[in-house]
């Protein structure tokens, strides 16, 4: 249908149904029958249909015409955040502007030399009601509303002494904040804003002639736009009307998420405003453009970037790698790091000692190494391959024995929530400036509900603010019942490390590090088995033919690290062996199966967590070949029986924390 089309059927449906009523009220009367309707019927239908496919009649434009340049002769100043107004008001003062304002604004604007008429005089009525009423006026929004040009608007003004109004300044009271000090229900409401806002989509709809400032922001763009012919251009004002329309949006959001959590039956509609803080590069690929880092309900971020440039998945991982290592140093107490690629951990530890031996297979025997620094070393070596290139994540304050170890590494960046100065400097410098440093804010408080978008649709839920701690371990199902400190924090770790790893996920722990994670597969026991196959690698590390391979010299770090790797896999091709023999100054002795399996036979004492129940006894049975002793899960399966039976022929301990962690 065209525009004319349209609106006949709209005319014309409005038109049958006056037509009905009329002669339902006529037959009621006994003047026109009722029978004289049915062969309307058909044809209202279709209009009914027609107007029902365009979203329902709406509203004409008002006639006027557009000018691109408006003079700003009069300005309505009305704020409660007084930043900036000073050097706008000398501004407006120099201009000649004649300002409306209210109260304390206009006092101020007063003692700048300002032209200034208080609202109450031009309006004839004074504030009322403790100034909930100043500026609800005909007088005001009269100014604000009337369509420039328009004869008949042009004619009521005049005829009710309404002044043109050509700019409107006017921020907010400060709703957030009086929520986040923790104000009672009164304090709350007495801070939402009414006149603000009014005034603020008055101006931003009549944008063809009004320039409305929302924010002290705007000001200095504001001045220069108005240069020496004292005009705001059309496009001016349209980009001012949008962002007042974004203002108003998302405070209004703020207090219907507010006020939906104060009251006993919370509305279907939500709405979250996001506030676009930087742009970033591009997306998860680079042609997902354009992208940002956005604050959520006008909060400030949970990070601060010191240095870098962080992207898309950066920004993923630091986020998720610090909730991870936040939850883990409060659960244990202890120093905790985390190194994540592609939002999952590859490692993840806390902050014990390395043993002599620990030291050499990590290649850190000549470091000093502190706590934060033991955890770190410990959660890059879980699967040194997989962590490189990683991001980094510390509980607690990164001291220099921690920063350099990561100047050794190769990194993206790193998170935490404190740095000691020299520990900053070596990691500002890395990467030529641009390895990426995040100031992590441990007092952030998240919102409980979490939501997001996908595939045109949205989703809402709690977040996943369960805590992991000893107290999941109580219920020991096995016959075997003992659970000894350090297999209780290793439990603990996995736990935790896993809530934070994309699901199905699996974790073993040993000696306070991850040292197999399982990652995204849909099957559980591919999860045992693939994380598995990284505990085998880690362990293996440790054997005598690895620890000796006769690398020559210059091979660098990360070279070694994939080199024993695949030595240890062994299942090279050919060519891929040519190469790989570069590294080392003699042919080394091969590392046989039965190498393999001997040593493994000596892993022992390891732990293992699931994110959700064991379906079968199969990932049991895998996992006692790579020493598993201690199990945590959530229970709740069928087969919980049959799973616990093997937990016994083994002689594991298995504690059911009945908490599933999925995470997506």
């Amino acid at each position: 249908m065209c525009g004319h089309e349209k609106f006949m059927a709209a005319l014309d449906l409005l038109s049958f149904r006056f037509v009905s009523a009329f002669c339902a009220l006529g037959s009621k009367r006994g003047s026109l029958s009722r029978a004289a309707t049915p062969r309307l019927q058909p044809a209202a239908s279709k209009l009914e249909r027609q107007v029902a496919a365009m979203g329902g009649p709406t509203l004409t434009s008002v006639s006027a015409p557009v000018v691109d340049k408006v003079e700003v002769k009069t300005a309505l100043v009305s704020v409660f955040d007084k930043a900036g107004i000073e050097d706008l008001g000398k501004f407006l003062a120099a201009k000649g502007v004649h300002i409306l304002s209210t109260g304390g604004t206009a006092a101020k604007l007063r003692e700048l030399g300002c032209t200034v008429q208080d609202v109450a005089d031009y309006t004839g009525s004074p504030e009322i009601l403790d100034g909930r009423v100043k500026t609800l006026h005909p007088k005001v929004h009269g100014g604000l509303l009337a369509a420039r040009g328009n004869a008949g608007h042009e004619a009521e003004m005049e005829k009710h002494g309404i002044r043109k109004i050509d700019l409107v300044v006017v921020n907010l009271y400060p709703f957030r904040e009086a929520v986040a000090k923790g104000g009672d229900f009164a304090t709350c409401i007495e801070n939402i804003d009414i006149g603000g806002p009014a005034m603020i989509r008055a101006s931003a709809k009549n944008n063809a002639a009004v320039t409305i400032l929302t924010s002290p922001s705007q000001y200095s763009k504001f001045m220069q736009e108005l240069g020496d012919d004292g005009c705001t251009s059309f496009a001016f004002r349209k980009n001012m009307a949008a962002a007042a329309y974004a203002l108003t949006s998302a405070y209004d959001s703020a207090v219907s998420t507010w006020m939906a959590g104060e009251v006993t039956e919370p509305p279907p509609k939500k709405t979250v405003a996001f506030e676009m803080e930087m742009p970033l590069k591009y997306g998860c690929n680079p042609h997902q453009l354009p992208a940002g880092l956005c604050s959520v309900a006008g909060r400030k971020l949970p990070f601060e970037v010191i240095s870098g440039t962080p992207g898309y998945i950066n920004l993923l991982d630091a986020i998720n790698a610090w909730q991870l290592v936040h939850e883990l140093g409060q659960a244990t107490g202890l120093p905790a790091a985390a190194s994540f690629k592609h939002v999952s951990p590859a490692g993840a530890a806390i902050g014990l000692p390395l043993s002599d031996e620990e030291r050499i297979v990590y290649e850190v025997k000549d470091k000093e190494l502190t706590p934060t620094a033991c955890a770190y070393v410990r959660a890059r070596n879980a699967d040194p391959m997989c962590s490189f290139g990683d991001f980094v994540a510390i509980s607690g304050e990164v001291d220099l024995a921690t920063a350099m170890i990561l100047k050794i590494e190769v990194s993206d960046g790193i998170i935490a929530p404190s740095f000691v100065p020299e520990a900053l400097e070596v990691l500002k410098a890395k990467k030529g400036g641009k390895f990426i440093v995040l100031k992590a804010d441990p007092a952030f408080k998240y919102d409980d509900l979490e939501y997001r978008m996908v595939g045109g649709v949205g989703f809402m839920q709690k977040r996943n603010d369960a805590l992991v701690d000893a107290s999941k371990l109580a219920e020991v199902v096995t016959a075997k019942k003992s659970l000894p400190d350090n297999a209780q924090k290793d439990l603990i770790l996995a736990s935790i490390a896993i809530k934070y790893t994309q699901s199905n996920s699996v974790g073993y722990s040993k000696d306070g590090m991850m040292v197999g994670v399982g990652a995204g597969q849909q099957s559980r026991v591919d999860c045992v088995k693939l994380a598995g196959r990284k505990v085998a690698t880690w362990w293996l590390r440790f054997h005598p033919k690895v620890k000796g391979l006769p690398f020559r010299e210059g091979v660098k770090r990360q070279d070694r690290v994939n080199a024993r790797v695949r030595y240890i896999e062994g299942d090279m091709e050919e060519a891929e062996k040519t190469e790989w023999l570069k590294n080392f100054d003699s042919p080394p002795e091969p590392l046989t199966a039965e190498d393999k399996a001997t040593f493994l036979k000596g892993l022992d004492g390891v732990s293992i967590s699931s994110d959700a129940f064991f379906p079968f006894r199969d990932s049991i049975d895998h996992a006692t070949r790579l020493g598993v002793k201690y199990v945590a899960q959530p229970g709740g399966s069928v087969a919980d029986a049959e799973v616990i039976d093997a937990c016994n022929t083994y002689g594991m301990a298995m504690a059911f924390t009945k908490l599933r962690l999925f995470h997506h």
